[in-house]
């Protein structure tokens, strides 16, 4: 069973969020800080980190972008979720993009929790964020 962006709502893990669209240039700062960071740990063989910072950069540019529609999440799934529903439905963002980030959020919750990582993965993840960067701030122009 998969969770709507109703469930989102209706749990109050998405919710309207009247501060949020002041808050989308830290968060484009935050997810540009943390690729550049991402990238100099893949630089230094650090898979684990360079996988987990990658993931966060694409965490801070997907919560832009849903600021920039007045939400805010308490949950990462529920920010993929609204992704989903706010931008992909409306042919803003690809719906390959929402699936790096997805997948990059399982790479990332493995990385953290199961010290499971690898460079392909933590590459993989690199390569994703640093797109989803440039949309997301294209989007938000």
């Amino acid at each position: 069973m998969s969770i709507s962006f109703e469930d989102c709502l209706s749990k109050r893990k998405l919710f309207k969020f009247a501060p949020a669209k002041r808050l989308i240039d830290l968060e484009l700062d935050d997810a540009a800080a943390d690729l550049k960071s991402a990238k100099e740990d893949f630089a230094n063989s650090s898979f684990k980190w360079a996988t987990i910072k990658g993931y966060y950069s694409m965490f801070h540019s997907a919560r832009a972008l849903v600021y920039s529609r007045g939400y805010r999440e308490k949950s990462h799934y529920c920010l993929y979720v609204a992704l989903k529903a706010l931008f992909v439905e409306d042919d803003k963002l690809s719906s390959k993009l929402a699936e790096d980030f997805n997948n990059s959020m399982i790479l990332r919750e493995d990385a953290d929790y199961r010290r499971s990582f690898s460079e392909e993965g933590a590459s993989g993840v690199i390569k994703s964020a640093d797109k989803f960067f440039d949309v997301a701030k294209k989007l938000l122009a």
